[in-house]
């Protein structure tokens, strides 16, 4: 007799067939974080595994958020598997860029938003980066002009005005990421604002926002009139 298959085995295909009839409409957060895995661990019965990982980092944005060595450090997750993951926040990423791109960023603020806490909001240390925007306030290009401690950046206002200008911005939006979680501005996070808005000013650069991300949510400084 033909050994008998593994169970998984049905299960998968099931749950592929359920994502493609409804779209992933109806589906659980761990049968979606489920799916995922079984292309990175063909033989084992991943769900499990998924119901830990939500456990562990508390939704599938916490997944998402989470570094390779993070992921890794869950029984059953190899390079494989930390790789796919990540690759997933990073199309996701690429997504929401080209979403926001050709469009005018103050029609579509929350896409900005979507875009700034998939490339920082799941980073342990503070990073600093600008988008610059043409006339038309959409996008050109995006940078992370700095990277630092777990609640501290250096940034130089003078670089950010040379790259604006290398990009031939006509405006820009500053974003950087608290890795407390807690989006509340500090006074020298306001102070950095200020001075960077004064010295595009004088080049006829708008600043148009700073948005701070955190796992929790994010600030922005033109919502709440501190621009």
């Amino acid at each position: 007799m033909a050994p008998e298959k593994p169970h998984y085995i049905a299960h998968r295909k099931r749950l592929r067939e359920r994502f493609r009839r409804t779209n992933g409409s109806g589906l659980e957060e761990y049968e979606l974080l489920e799916l995922l895995l079984t292309y990175a661990i063909p033989r084992k019965d991943v769900k499990p595994l998924a119901k830990e990982l939500l456990n562990r980092f508390g939704s599938i944005t916490g997944v998402l958020d989470a570094q390779p060595r993070e992921l890794e450090e869950q029984v059953g997750i190899g390079p494989t598997s930390s790789t796919l993951i990540c690759l997933v926040r990073e199309l996701c990423s690429s997504y929401f860029l080209g979403r926001v791109r050709h469009r005018d960023v103050l029609s579509s603020p929350q896409l900005v938003v979507n875009f700034a806490r998939l490339k920082l909001s799941g980073l342990y240390h503070e990073a600093f980066m600008v988008i610059y925007l043409n006339v038309k306030n959409e996008v050109i290009d995006y940078e992370v002009l700095s990277e630092g401690t777990v609640d501290h950046v250096v940034v130089y206002p003078r670089r950010i005005a040379e790259s604006a200008l290398l990009n031939h911005a006509a405006s820009l939006i500053l974003v950087h990421n608290h890795p407390s979680g807690h989006t509340e501005p500090s006074e020298e996070d306001k102070e950095l604002t200020r001075y960077v808005r004064d010295a595009l000013k004088t080049l006829e650069i708008r600043v148009l926002d700073h948005i701070i991300v955190g796992k929790n949510g994010y600030f922005s400084f033109m919502e709440n009139d501190l621009l």
